[in-house]
């Protein structure tokens, strides 16, 4: 069938919205009309080649939509479902049958490797194939194959535009709180970073009834608004020692840290953050061989833990479900970081992105 699609064509070059052909979905997969699909971080380092993923391609992986074609070996969908789209795994390496399918074996070629895994795309053009299946989805189409098993079946009571987003950068931040540093009530939370992935971190951490909750950042205006989300405290790291700051307000040193920049220096500052027996997570993405090296000798009287996280290390099918609940009490109030773009407009949206004016895009188709 055809279809329109934003395809990443060079580096640093803004995508371009085609007419492409999509073969049928396989047996293991299901067709899915696009409503929206949010825009995160990876969707553009890809794009500009930090990591080599074959161009062209169609990215996108925050892909919420509906049903249209079920695959013959597929159980448990209908054609008109509402469904959020998660990553996607092999559900049979040790990782996945343990109930950590983000630690997928095959991860990097289900979610990287932009093609099936017999090597077949399913979109194409007069210029050739184009690159698909971007972490299981490639959602950046009006209608797009997905590998079934990363698809998760939401209620009709949440606008599915705003839900695509539980699907990679909210379950990420949220993740690696609620998954990971599971924080006790009481305690203490610093956050590094307040970018999407940061503010939802900050927000799990006030739904799991920790009392402390210490944004970092250098930019004023986003301090300003996570203390309108529940941060008791912020940090301005560009004027202040952030790690002092921390030390002064909780009298030591924090519980739990999270850091999503991916920054050498800060996570040297979130590790530092931590008091004794401290934990602390790392969700930032970073270029292969980025560096951060800090004194082990010291440290090691800590008794500190610190957890390299990938996605939340999250079952889509399970903590997706509960972040909607949450959302739907009032505890956790993630669409205040949206603002919705067309699809036509999917260039201004990462530019936007980029120099941080806008949280979490998200086009609408």
């Amino acid at each position: 069938m055809k279809t329109r699609a934003a395809v990443a064509v060079a580096p640093g070059t803004d995508l371009e919205i085609r007419e492409v052909e999509l073969d049928e979905p396989r047996n293991n997969e299901l067709r899915v009309k696009i409503v929206a699909s949010g825009i995160c971080h990876t969707d553009a380092i890809i794009r500009d080649q930090w990591y080599p993923v074959p161009l062209p391609v169609v990215l996108g992986h925050e892909g919420a939509g509906i049903v249209e074609a079920v695959g013959s070996d597929v159980d448990g969908y209908a054609v008109g479902d509402k469904v959020v789209i998660g990553p996607a795994f092999c559900g049979e390496c040790a990782q996945c049958l343990a109930g950590h399918p983000m630690y997928c074996v095959n991860f990097y070629d289900r979610n990287f490797g932009v093609q099936r895994p017999d090597g077949s795309k399913a979109f194409s053009d007069e210029s050739g194939p184009i690159g698909s299946h971007f972490f299981g989805q490639s959602s950046f189409a009006e209608h797009t194959n997905v590998v079934a098993h990363g698809v998760v079946k939401v209620p009709d009571s949440v606008p599915l535009d705003i839900l695509g987003p539980l699907g990679c950068g909210i379950m990420t931040g949220s993740g690696a709180v609620l998954n990971v540093l599971q924080p006790k009530p009481g305690s203490s939370v610093a956050v590094f970073g307040t970018g999407a992935v940061g503010m939802a971190g900050m927000l799990a951490a006030k739904a799991s009834g920790a009392t402390t909750i210490i944004m970092v950042d250098i930019v004023p205006s986003r301090l300003e608004f996570a203390k309108t989300l529940g941060a008791t405290h912020t940090v301005n790291s560009k004027e202040v020692d952030p790690v002092a700051a921390i030390k002064e307000i909780t009298g030591g040193g924090v519980d739990y840290a999270l850091d999503t920049t991916g920054v050498p220096p800060v996570f040297a500052q979130m590790i530092n953050s931590l008091g004794t027996r401290g934990h602390g997570a790392l969700v930032g993405a970073a270029k292969p061989g980025t560096e951060a090296p800090f004194d082990i000798g010291t440290l090691l009287l800590s008794g500190m833990k610190v957890s390299m996280v990938v996605e939340g290390d999250s079952v889509p099918k399970e903590f997706i479900p509960r972040l909607i609940s949450l959302y739907e009490q009032g505890l956790f109030p993630y669409d205040k970081l949206i603002k919705k773009y067309k699809f036509e407009d999917i260039n201004q949206a990462f530019a936007d992105s980029a120099d941080g004016s806008t949280l979490k895009p998200i086009v609408v188709f």
